[in-house]
């Protein structure tokens, strides 16, 4: 009697189960839920995510202008370039091409080398915009191409190799001209390099030479002698090549005319953009405040400094 009523129990519960999963099975089929287009609660990207960054990037000529051919060097080894491509002179190929003279030479630069398709079918050179857009993403440069590298995302290092890419060449090109700045700048009462030069302190100018490295090959009192760059006393308002003896590059002796303020100003900015081809490694001053402290040191060089456009005469002693 006992095992019986224990049947039943378990015969209700498993009718109870069947009719349940039935009647789900049943609902579902008859009640369709709509798709929703968008999430009812929209989660925006936080800042610095790939989705909130993804906005144009600044000018390459912009980047440019204040890129390290160094830093490219090192990233070309940090992102893995160098495990497909070579960079000497007569370099032979890899994976990839070698890489010396690319820029501003046609897409498929280097003969013997069997390109894809998709590279062989852009024309025209490898400009500094091209060399860009390529290294951000080759896949969508170039659908179809042999490269399997993802691209570099960040557009400061992209500048970086390819300002170092731009000095792999017996005669580097020159870089793209930066963009003007916004006039609004003038507007908002802005100083002039000239007036910067008059308001900065030389003795801090002096102190950049020594941090920022320039008396490793530089020297600056009078009659010094040269080092691996020549000696500074009298550069400003001297010519280009204004130390007599010493051997300077083809790049900076096509530049005529004095060492001017400004024309001090876009040397120290950056070298290479300057004058393309030329002996001096040193990077650049980003801070054109810090660039001003040095040429109003380099200034003081001289028995009779260059007076400041607009600004009073120094006393003399």
């Amino acid at each position: 009697m006992a095992s019986l009523e224990v049947n039943k129990a378990c015969a209700a519960v498993l009718v109870a189960g069947v009719a349940f999963m039935l009647s789900s099975v049943i609902g579902d089929g008859l009640v369709h839920a709509p798709r929703l287009e968008k999430p009812a609660i929209a989660i925006a990207a936080p800042p610095g995510t790939a989705a909130a960054v993804a906005e144009a990037d600044p000018p390459i000529a912009l980047l440019l202008a204040s890129a390290d051919p160094a830093k490219g060097k090192a990233d070309t080894a940090s992102v893995g370039c160098v495990a497909c491509h070579s960079f000497d002179e007569g370099g032979k190929a890899g994976i990839g091409p070698n890489l010396y003279g690319v820029v501003m030479g046609p897409h498929a630069h280097m003969v013997g080398y069997e390109y894809s398709s998709a590279l062989k079918a852009k024309t025209g050179p490898w400009t500094f915009d091209e060399l860009n857009e390529w290294l951000k993403k080759p896949a969508a440069y170039a659908p179809g191409t042999k490269m399997s590298f993802a691209g570099i995302s960040n557009p400061k290092v992209r500048a970086d190799i390819i300002d170092y890419l731009h000095t792999l060449a017996a005669t580097p090109v020159a870089l793209p001209t930066p963009p003007a700045a916004a006039p609004a700048a003038a507007a908002a009462g802005a100083k002039s390099f000239d007036e910067m030069v008059a308001a900065a302190d030389p003795h801090h100018g002096q102190q950049l030479t020594l941090q920022s490295g320039c008396i490793a090959c530089h020297t600056f009192d009078q009659g010094g002698k040269a080092g691996l760059g020549p000696n500074l006393y009298g550069v400003v308002g001297g010519p280009h090549a204004h130390m007599v003896g010493f051997d300077y590059s083809s790049a900076l002796k096509a530049h005529t005319g004095p060492w001017t303020f400004d024309e001090l100003n876009k040397w120290l900015t950056k070298p290479a953009a300057y004058a393309p081809g030329t002996k001096m490694t040193f990077a650049g001053l980003p801070k054109e405040e810090d660039r001003a402290a040095v040429v109003a040191y380099l200034r003081t060089l001289s028995p009779d400094p260059v007076p400041i456009p607009g600004a009073p005469a120094a006393p003399k002693p």
